[in-house]
């Protein structure tokens, strides 16, 4: 059996025929000059060296069908992934009840099965809050670890490859929660929200909790116009006051270690606005902030060090064996790229973020609507338009043979969009143009803006 790895976590064991069979599956329904070349079979027993060759064959396969637009974004081969992980954690098919948080601790209890996909439990909560079809798509549910202050750290964007109950109940661990956030960077948004009283609840409630863990940052006058407006119970102007606030609507992540502007600084970075904020502390102590654009970010990647271990589990979110980084591609100046690495358990969650305000961005620049983004039951099974596409994170593969060196550093790709070709860079970080996520959203900065 291989292990799939997701995100730098044990996701489910597949067999070489379970991958034969998807692949075979995948050739009948989009034909054979669709779907990439899968590993021949051997009629005799493989060496030590044919299996390590065959792992990075079935790796290189698995990550060109996900980052095909629609062979990654299928039915089938999400479906295929949602089976192995309930097949791999042995959790049979059956009623559950699961509680899933909102910002101010309330818990929503509802009953689904255990093989209903995000999608699916999303559309229970809402059903359960009476939150209207249209506003479905502007919420999303989140991958959460209770911190000791009675924060969350957000470990990832839960997918449609994945079954919620199964993934966060696989991880044996009370600290881990699902708990439901808008999806949506641009306040513009928060309009539509708020036509809808469930909307303007979830919304509110989210507000009040990112203030009260200090997200948001607040003055003592502003914290009295606001003490006010809630004792008043005037939530639509308790949330435009609060949009007007320095970090509102970023998502604040754990305290990390970043090389910009030198080595080894302890950073904490907030992702919104279209933009990673740092706030670095220099080795002497001093405090620095600055801003990312992701216009500005030419390209990016995470990498990952992912123990290989024969054992019963995989490796959780949070453990400090997985070491995972998150590097851009940042132009400083108009002919001037530098590299800037942030060291941190979350990388996946800050690529995703990255990820979302890109497409975002560009469903914007196509005149696009935030409202269509998400759509109804078709045939059964819930489906996004074209315009939301949810990450997509090639799986890695560990290889069966026990005798292969401990650690393996691995890519670990994650697009929403095909790749550009992109050239090579005389950076000393530079790898091959397939281990880039490149950003369609970038743009060259001209003279009037230096």
């Amino acid at each position: 059996a291989y292990n799939i790895h997701v995100n730098g976590v044990l996701h489910c064991r597949v067999r070489y025929s379970q991958l034969l069979g998807l692949h075979e599956q995948l050739r009948k329904e989009y034909g054979a000059n669709v779907v990439p070349a899968f590993p021949p079979k051997k009629i005799f027993t493989l060496t030590p060296a044919e299996v390590e060759q065959r792992r990075e064959q079935l790796e290189k396969y698995m990550q060109a069908v996900r980052q095909d637009p629609t062979l990654g974004g299928s039915e089938t081969f999400n479906s295929f992934l949602r089976k192995a992980q309930q097949e791999t954690q042995q959790i049979p098919t059956e009623e559950v009840v699961l509680e899933v948080l909102l910002s101010n601790g309330q818990k929503v209890k509802v009953t689904i099965l255990t093989s209903d996909q995000t999608e699916d439990v999303l559309e229970a909560v809402a059903s359960k809050l009476d939150l209207p079809d249209d506003l479905v798509g502007y919420f999303s549910l989140f991958l959460v670890r209770e911190t000791k202050d009675g924060a969350f750290s957000f470990v990832r964007k839960l997918q449609e490859f994945e079954l919620p109950y199964v993934s966060v109940t696989s991880l044996h661990n009370p600290e881990f929660q699902i708990i439901l956030r808008k999806s949506y960077w641009d306040a513009a948004y928060d309009d539509d929200v708020m036509e809808h009283r469930v909307g303007l609840n979830l919304l509110y409630a989210q507000t009040v909790s990112d203030i009260e863990h200090g997200w948001i940052l607040v003055n003592k006058e502003q914290h009295r116009q606001l003490k006010s407006l809630q004792e008043k119970v005037s939530k639509k102007e308790f949330i435009r006051l609060a949009q007007t606030l320095k970090y509102y609507g970023y998502l604040k992540f754990d305290p990390c270690v970043t090389d910009f502007p030198e080595k080894g600084c302890h950073v904490v970075v907030s992702a919104g606005n279209n933009e990673l904020n740092f706030q670095v502390r220099l080795p002497n102590e001093q405090i620095k902030e600055g801003s990312f654009k992701v216009t500005r970010m030419r390209c990016w990647r995470v990498t990952s060090s992912v123990p290989m271990s024969n054992g019963p589990s995989g490796s959780s979110p949070g453990k400090s064996e997985v070491k995972l980084e998150l590097a851009f591609e940042y132009l400083m100046s108009k002919d001037r790229l530098q590299w800037v690495t942030i060291t941190s358990p979350q990388a996946i969650m800050l690529s995703i973020c990255l990820q979302s305000m890109v497409d975002e961005l560009m469903v914007k620049k196509s005149g696009g609507s935030i409202r269509k983004m998400f759509r109804r039951r078709v045939n059964g099974a819930l489906r996004r338009s074209d315009s939301q596409q949810a990450v997509k994170s090639p799986p890695l593969l560990d290889s069966p043979d026990a005798s292969r060196e401990p650690m393996a550093k691995l890519s670990s790709k994650l697009t929403s969009v095909s790749l550009r070709g992109i050239s090579h860079s005389s950076s000393a970080n530079d790898v091959g143009a397939n281990d880039f996520h490149g950003n369609y959203a970038f743009e060259g900065i001209g003279d009037e803006d230096l």
